[in-house]
């Protein structure tokens, strides 16, 4: 794999079917209670086109926020400071974004992340030590590739 390549998150080959099913299930009030303990679906609308995304990201619980990490386009349409709507365990909620997109910030919200969901590392290419720590190129490579990271306060 190129190295440019190597932090980049991939999708997989029905990415799209299953963001419908995962979506489905996370509307499903008895089922999101289940699987909402690591998923969460924001709802993104574009801010040139005003196409609306359904996305249904994995987040971690970390100082009273939700904390995401992504690399994807969809995440340039997001600001701190302008609010966002979610599907937070079955309830659609909306919350306060902070963004970031600075090294240092990604790189440590990659590594709160990883540690706490290792299918989160896995998918964005993060190695993690026998202690289950994440590797610092590994994450450095994340941030290179393009991500961001995002902290969501429920109102």
């Amino acid at each position: 794999m190129a190295e440019e390549q190597a932090g980049r998150a991939q999708t997989l080959a029905l990415q799209g079917v299953a963001n419908r099913i995962v979506r489905g299930l996370l509307r499903t009030p008895l089922i999101s209670r289940g699987i909402g303990r690591r998923l969460i679906t924001l709802y993104v609308v574009g801010r040139k086109s005003g196409k609306r995304y359904t996305v249904p990201v994995a987040y971690t619980r970390h100082e009273g926020t939700l904390l995401i990490g992504s690399p994807f386009g969809w995440g340039r349409n997001l600001r701190t400071g302008e609010p966002v709507e979610v599907r937070f365990k079955g309830r659609k909620r909306r919350a306060d974004v902070v963004v970031h997109t600075g090294e240092a910030e990604v790189v440590a919200d990659y590594a709160i992340i990883a540690r706490d969901n290792h299918n989160f590392a896995g998918f964005n290419h993060i190695g993690l030590d026998d202690q289950g720590e994440p590797e610092p190129a590994d994450l450095h490579l994340a941030w290179a590739a393009g991500a961001r990271s995002f902290r969501l306060s429920l109102r």
